[in-house]
């Protein structure tokens, strides 16, 4: 069934709100506000609030121009089913204006009220995820995930950016730490709901390359991503709170990816324990090491290390 065949429901807030991907905005505020209270200098609380609210606000306008472009594809897929779109809830074009709305404020508000950098930098986020992901990566390539990681890994640059008024290498190590998290993270949700992405033909890694290839990458992404982890405190970016719980987070991150990755076989249903695992541990990684950049920065404010 796709979202045309469906009768338009009337809808209400809820539904705008869902338009947004509230669970995945939760991350993307955290990371922001982690990016912004971690960058040096100082900004004002409103200022600040300003700049949140803007990534936030960007961020659920990419999410509801994604909903729009795939209201069919979701219609087909058990997982997203029931958003607004393919259940009937809302017109397409409605979700398509709010969400140019949503985008076009957001980065507007960034630049007059914060600084235009981080305005830029707000706006590459929006289009990186509503149409070079969205749009050409992923109904294309099975790196769709790779390549498109940069759309989720922008909000700790944007909140630096907005302290700063800068680029510096600090903010391009916390991009590069997202962007090196997401394949792992995102692979070991497709292994447990392949079926879906094969069934509306979108070209996810294990449909296309098969589910031993996916393993072996995500370990290989968890490896790497134990030095890159790191690299702020080695540099001396940051100081030892942050590098040992880095070290032990991306450690234990690995070993979760390891039984992910030796399985030879191709498990379904509870015996995907160890990738539903991994991915509920890696998004606990992220808010946990995000976490441990603040704690660290406000720690060495207080002279406390």
């Amino acid at each position: 069934m796709t979202q045309a065949s469906v009768q338009t429901l009337p809808a209400d807030w809820r539904d705008f709100f869902a338009l947004t991907k509230p669970r995945v905005m939760t991350l993307v505020i955290f990371t922001g506000i982690c990016g912004l209270l971690a960058a040096p200098g100082s900004i004002h609380s409103i200022i600040g609030f300003t700049a949140i609210l803007c990534i936030a606000l960007g961020a659920g306008g990419s999410a509801a121009l994604n909903q729009w472009w795939e209201a069919d594809l979701d219609a087909g897929m058990k997982r997203t089913s029931a958003r607004p779109l393919p259940s009937g809830r809302l017109q397409r074009t409605d979700a398509r204006d709010f969400g140019i709305f949503l985008s076009l404020f957001s980065v507007g508000v960034m630049g007059i009220a914060v600084n235009w950098l981080a305005a830029i930098c707000l706006a590459a986020a929006v289009v990186y995820y509503a149409v070079i992901y969205t749009i050409w990566l992923k109904p294309r390539t099975p790196q769709n995930i790779v390549i498109g990681g940069g759309a989720g890994a922008f909000p700790p640059l944007i909140g630096w950016v907005a302290v700063s008024g800068e680029i510096t290498a600090m903010p391009l190590l916390l991009f590069a730490i997202i962007f090196m998290w997401t394949p792992p993270h995102f692979w070991a949700l497709a292994l447990f709901v392949k079926t879906d992405y094969a069934k509306v033909g979108i070209p996810m890694m294990p449909v296309v390359a098969g589910e031993r290839a996916t393993r072996r990458q995500i370990l290989a992404y968890a490896g790497l991503l134990v030095p890159l982890a790191a690299t702020p405190w080695f540099i001396g970016g940051t100081g030892a709170i942050y590098g040992v719980a880095a070290l032990a987070l991306s450690l234990a991150f690995f070993a979760l990816s390891l039984p992910v990755a030796l399985r030879n076989s191709e498990p379904e249903g509870d015996a995907m324990r160890p990738e539903k695992r991994l991915f509920a541990f890696s998004i606990l990684y992220l808010f946990a090491l995000f976490g441990a950049l603040v704690v660290d920065r406000v720690a060495a404010a207080q002279g406390w290390i």
